[in-house]
């Protein structure tokens, strides 16, 4: 739903490996490009309402026909499981891709 997704694009600093995260070039990055980890901050896209706020380890990644890669990320604390789109072509602060390519993809 596009009505429930606020842009947010804004550095941070990783909490898994402590790197300073540029914003993306397009779009809205939520992951660290060198750890692939996000934090588990939003119910709807940019909303910051979740609780949790455990640590997203990316698990996995699978390829979509219109977004690419696409991340999939399982919480340390409470184990849900998010999925976004990977930023290794961003030319300021692009995804580990190698790093991508040691994760599992789904069986077809």
């Amino acid at each position: 739903m596009a009505g429930n997704f606020t842009h947010i694009n804004e550095s941070f600093i990783c909490e898994n490996c402590g790197v300073e995260v540029p914003p993306a070039s397009s779009g809205c990055r939520n992951h660290c490009p060198k750890c692939l980890t996000s934090k588990h901050v939003d119910v709807n896209p940019g909303d910051r309402a979740n609780r949790c706020q455990g640590l997203l380890k990316a698990t996995g990644y699978e390829l979509d026909s219109k977004k690419g890669i696409v991340l999939i990320f399982t919480c340390s604390k409470c184990g849900a499981r998010t999925r976004n789109k990977a930023n290794h072509e961003d030319p300021v602060s692009p995804d580990d891709y190698s790093k991508i390519l040691t994760l599992s993809t789904p069986a077809p």
